[in-house]
């Protein structure tokens, strides 16, 4: 098995949890940023305008990307340990024999 197969796993398993976990709160707390960010730049009350529309809408796509990363991150990392970890002794004891 190749070694990366495992970390593939736990990336794909982990955007699946972002999807069905984080998907929501991600959109929500960016696009709070973007009106906390629209507010700093043009004032409060927030106006909606274009440009206070797109720092809202950019907010929301920098949460969900980073959230996203950080699920597929995670997940990568634990498929690659569980992929270590789940090595048995004999196939490394029979790689060091044939070396």
């Amino acid at each position: 098995m190749n070694r990366k197969t495992p970390s593939i796993i736990g990336a794909a398993v982990g955007l699946a949890l972002f999807l069905a976990i984080a998907l929501l709160p991600a959109l929500l707390y960016g696009g709070y940023a973007g009106v906390m960010l629209a507010g700093g730049i043009f004032g409060t009350p927030v106006v909606p305008t274009f440009a206070v529309r797109a720092l809202i809408v950019f907010g929301m796509v920098m949460g969900v990307t980073g959230v996203g990363a950080l699920f597929a991150v995670g997940g990568a990392v634990a498929g690659a340990a569980v992929g270590v970890l789940s090595e048995t002794p004999a196939k490394k004891a029979a790689a060091a024999s044939k070396a």
